[in-house]
C-alpha cells in the first residue's frame, strides 16, 4: 500500500530468504534444493528454496537484536553492570563467539555500577559472552533442525552436497558457521558481505523481472 501511495505502478513482493539466496547467486529457478539462513537484527529466516518456491521455511523471532539484548542482561546478572544496548553490540562484534575460539578474547566494557550507582569498568571474557549467547544461537540451531526435518528427502540430499549458505548481519558472529556445522553435520558457509545480500537479491529481480516473474508474489 505504501508504495503505491508513492507512485508506483505496480508492486511485487518477494520472500526475504528468497531475495537474499539471488543476492548470493543461489539458482533458485533450478530443480535443486538451496538452503539459506538469513540472520538479520529482529528475525532469524531459515528456508529450503527450489524450482523459484520456498519449500521449506521456517521463522524465529531470534536476531543480533536479541543477542544484545541477550548481553545485557548477562552483564546485569554477572557483573552487576548496566549496560546500553550499542555497547553490547560493540562487545558482540569484538568478542562475541559461537564456538570456542582458538584464542579467547577480552575487552573493557564501562557502564553504570548497579550497587553504587557510578560509573565502573569491567573487564569481559570472550568465555562469558559465548555464554549470554547460548540462549539465541541455541534457537537459531533448533531452528535450522527444524526445517531440515520439514525438507523432502529429494531435496535433503542436494543439502548434504551443496551445505548451507549464511547471510545477515548475525552470520558474522565468530564461530556461528562452524557451530552450526558441528549441530548439522552439513557444510555451511558464510557469504561475502552477508550484510547486503537481501537489497542485492531484490535488485536482481528488478533487472531482471521475467526471469524471476516465479519467485514473486
Amino acid at each position: 500500500d505504501a508504495a503505491e501511495r508513492a507512485g508506483a505502478r505496480e508492486v511485487f513482493l518477494v520472500a526475504e530468504p528468497m531475495a537474499a539466496a539471488i543476492g548470493v547467486g543461489l539458482l533458485v529457478n533450478e530443480p535443486v534444493g538451496s538452503m539459506i539462513i538469513d540472520i538479520g537484527g529482529g528475525t532469524s529466516e531459515i528456508a529450503v528454496i527450489a524450482l523459484a518456491g520456498v519449500v521449506t521455511h521456517v521463522s524465529e523471532r531470534i536476531g543480533g537484536d536479541e543477542m544484545d539484548e541477550a548481553i545485557v542482561q548477562f552483564m546485569k546478572k554477572t557483573h552487576n553492570l548496566l549496560i546500553g544496548e550499542r555497547t553490547a553490540e560493540q562487545i558482540k562484534i569484538q568478542i562475541g563467539s559461537a564456538y570456542p575460539l582458538d584464542e579467547e578474547l577480552e575487552m573493557p566494557v564501562k557502564g553504570r555500577d548497579l550497587i553504587a550507582n557510578i560509573p565502573k569498568t569491567v573487564v569481559v571474557r570472550s568465555e562469558e559472552v559465548r555464554e549470554a549467547l547460548q540462549e539465541p544461537v541455541g534457537a537459531i540451531i533448533n531452528a535450522t533442525r527444524m526445517a531440515l526435518e520439514r525438507t523432502p528427502p529429494e531435496l535433503s540430499s542436494d543439502i548434504l552436497d551443496r551445505g548451507i549458505v549464511m547471510t545477515g548481519g548475525g552470520s558474522l558472529l565468530r564461530g556461528l558457521d562452524r557451530r552450526l556445522r558441528e549441530e548439522t553435520g552439513l557444510p555451511v558457509s558464510v557469504m561475502d558481505d552477508p550484510l547486503t545480500c537481501v537489497v542485492r537479491g531484490a535488485g536482481k529481480i528488478l533487472e531482471n523481472i521475467e526471469e524471476y516473474r516465479k519467485v514473486l508474489f
